[in-house]
């Protein structure tokens, strides 16, 4: 006796798709109205604009105990959007651009990484605020019009340094020290050392040289 396929039975949903206003949000879940009913419904994981109480949104579900928000339609506080997802968000892209017409912050709850094989900033005015930085790098370039550095302590340790200016000048309140092995001092046109006491000694000998030497 041959067995006759019986027909596959699917189940029956009665869809939803409206158009509605959020009232309340409560955590992860969001209380829309549409046409004086109220929907209960998450956020779908497309949806990363964050929905707001008083924004028009659209929810959508195979049947009333799965209804998700999946789109905000229109803000009711145009002036603020937020993206928000749970978790990491990883953005992939050939490239990445992020413009922003008035001001831009970023900001790392523990930390901000940001790995790349080029950076580029370009701001009119910037701001940097860090209790503590250190920088690790092979070379650094700078160029600047006007440089003011202030602070309490300033050290620096280096192989050589060189410094060339059209004008040097520097003035020390209290006390200068400096320490050499050796120290040559060489001006084209007059050297000039004035104190109210002034001390010149040398362990072996003191030479003065010129064609003329006035003393008193």
């Amino acid at each position: 006796m041959s067995s006759v396929a019986q027909p596959k039975t699917y189940p029956v949903y009665d869809p939803v798709h409206l158009i509605g206003v959020v009232k309340k949000q409560d955590e992860q879940e969001f209380v829309v109205e549409c046409d004086g009913h109220e929907w209960v419904c998450r956020r779908a994981a497309s949806c990363l604009l964050q929905p707001q109480v008083d924004d028009t949104v659209l929810i959508s579900g195979p049947e009333r105990e799965r209804v998700y928000l999946i789109a905000v339609i229109e803000q009711a506080q145009q002036d603020e959007s937020t993206v928000s997802v749970p978790g990491r968000l990883n953005i992939s892209a050939e490239s990445v651009n992020i413009h922003s017409a008035a001001a831009m912050q970023l900001r790392g709850g523990t930390a901000l990484d940001i790995n790349t094989a080029q950076l580029k900033l370009s701001a009119e005015k910037g701001q940097c605020v860090i209790d503590e930085m250190q920088y690790v790098g092979r070379e650094l370039k700078t160029t600047v019009g006007m440089m003011r550095v202030i602070g309490k302590v300033y050290e620096s340790i280096m192989d050589r340094l060189s410094f060339m200016s059209r004008t040097s000048f520097k003035l020390t309140e209290e006390v200068e020290h400096l320490r050499a092995g050796t120290i040559d001092y060489q001006a084209e046109q007059s050297a000039r050392l004035h104190s109210k006491y002034t001390v010149v000694t040398a362990k072996d000998l003191v030479k003065v040289d010129g064609k003329q030497i006035h003393m008193g």
